[in-house]
């Protein structure tokens, strides 16, 4: 099942408190990025990050599940009605993130 676009919203919405927030389609689910740096995947209208130490802190009791068959497990976000949280969970695994890779001029 693909995401849909009232699911992206709602997490846009939620995470409107950020300057820099958005999302990149990729095979019907999306990819959601902070300041420059993948954070989080939408996924059959779930909310995965990143197992960073600070997400498995904040979200001790989450489910760690694949996105898609053959994909690395993510922490499936429960608590997308509460903003604060959201972002808590996003300031503090930005900090873990690695940042965008530097892309060669052809």
């Amino acid at each position: 099942m693909a995401t849909s676009r009232q699911f992206v919203d709602y997490v846009l919405e939620q995470l409107s408190g950020f300057d820099d927030v958005r999302v990149r389609p990729m095979m019907g689910e999306y990819l959601l990025y902070v300041r420059d740096r993948y954070a989080a995947g939408l996924c059959d209208n779930r909310l995965l990050v990143k197992p960073t130490p600070s997400a498995r802190a904040l979200l001790p009791d989450a489910a760690l599940e694949p996105p898609y068959e053959g994909a690395q497990p993510m922490l499936v976000v429960d608590c997308l009605d509460d903003r604060e949280m959201l972002e808590r969970l996003i300031t503090a695994i930005w900090e873990e993130l690695p940042p965008p890779k530097k892309r060669r001029k052809a």
